[in-house]
């Protein structure tokens, strides 16, 4: 009775977010090292060449993250190749707007697995740019945001 009662006021006080350490983040840089281990003395599993990948954080040792992408390619990256949160990109393809509603002005066809760089979100759209575009999109079946 004691240990249910301890896992019960476990649970009120420190709610299970708590524990975990998953989060999106993006890559910092346009060349970035993921490893096969939490340290520099383990082999490169493969590099990614792409600056602001959204990312999510699964685990962390130290300076490193464990990481997994869109793709299920999962790997260690040192906390100095990554920044907070700063894009999404799209599952699927979407319709760039001009404004967060349905009934505003479509501005650019989206296709799947851009990379948007987020600058604001309000409920369901987020406001982002790409290229020389800039506007609303929802923010439903996009990898990169909680």
């Amino acid at each position: 009775m004691k240990k249910l009662i301890f896992f019960i006021s476990i649970f009120i006080f420190f709610p299970f977010y708590v524990f975990s350490n998953e989060t999106f983040l993006s890559l910092k840089k346009d060349k970035v090292n993921v490893r096969y281990g939490p340290g520099f003395e383990y082999p490169i599993k493969y590099i990614y060449n792409k600056i602001d990948l959204p990312i999510k954080q699964i685990d962390k040792k130290e300076n490193f993250r464990r990481i997994i992408d869109l793709k299920n390619n999962s790997g260690w990256i040192h906390v100095s190749q990554l920044k907070k949160l700063n894009s999404i990109i799209p599952k699927e393809d979407k319709i760039l707007f001009s404004k967060p509603s349905n009934f505003s002005k479509p501005l650019a066809k989206i296709e799947k697995g851009r990379v948007l760089l987020l600058q604001n979100c309000i409920e369901k759209w987020c406001k982002v740019k790409t290229g020389s575009f800039k506007g609303w999109i929802k923010i439903e079946n996009t990898w990169g945001l909680n």
